[in-house]
């Protein structure tokens, strides 16, 4: 069994039907990305595998360990953590507030501070800006600190939501080094990503969605190369 494996999973907004059978799997270590267009219901499939919209019916295993009904913060326990799209920080705190926010449900308060420091040298802005209010910063600083956060739970699996959304180009430059930096340590990730290019050169395999389901998968290098994909995600 794979190390997080969505099995057929169908997630409603009310009455209105966002994914319809979505079925995928990571493997320990990997970095496994989903792309399509708006609406295509990537953001959903990662909230349905964190809790925050649960699926209505299917199955969401981690680790051998059946998720699919538990609350969000018994997932983020179990080593599930995710950075969500509009980064979602919070405005009033500092840097540093956000970032031990993180760790909230950890109790090995004795390593916290070390894997602050990781963060730090992982995001050297963050720690320049450890006492500046999370607000103030700019939106790829800010992306940095929801990644951080993220990180600082220390998950088995990172769900990455729209990282590269709404922030200037070098930024997203150093987001993505950053996200080949900690997969290349061991970090399983799961990645949503409207720009295809980033998503398909940090990424081993693939998922393409459309209207709440998957219509093709492969290692990225294959999709690549895909006339549909280039067509409709890669602008050639």
């Amino acid at each position: 069994m794979s190390f997080l494996t969505v099995e057929n999973i169908h997630t409603y907004y009310g009455n209105i039907q966002a994914l319809k059978g979505i079925s995928l799997t990571v493997e320990e270590g990997e970095c496994v990305t989903l792309i399509g267009s708006n609406g295509a219901g990537k953001s959903t499939t990662l909230r349905s595998i964190s809790g925050l919209t649960p699926a209505r019916t299917g199955s969401i295993v981690l680790d051998g360990e059946e998720i699919t009904h538990l609350p969000p913060q018994e997932i983020v326990g179990l080593g599930i953590a995710q950075s969500p799209e509009g980064r979602k920080c919070f405005q009033r705190m500092t840097v540093r507030e956000n970032l031990e926010l993180g760790a909230y449900l950890r109790r090995d308060s004795d390593q916290q501070e070390k894997d602050l420091q990781r963060i730090f040298e992982l995001f050297p802005r963050l720690d320049e800006r450890q006492a500046q209010k999370a607000g103030t910063m700019s939106g790829g600083e800010q992306q940095m600190l929801a990644i951080g956060r993220a990180l600082m739970a220390k998950p088995k699996v990172l769900l990455l939501d729209e990282p590269s959304m709404g922030i200037s180009p070098v930024l997203t430059e150093r987001i993505y080094e950053t996200i080949e930096e900690i997969n290349r340590e061991g970090m399983t990730i799961l990645l949503v990503e409207q720009n295809a290019n980033f998503a398909l050169d940090v990424s081993k395999r693939a998922y393409v969605l459309e209207t709440g389901k998957v219509v093709m998968s492969d290692n990225s290098d294959t999709l690549r190369t895909n006339p549909d994909v280039q067509k409709a995600y890669l602008g050639t």
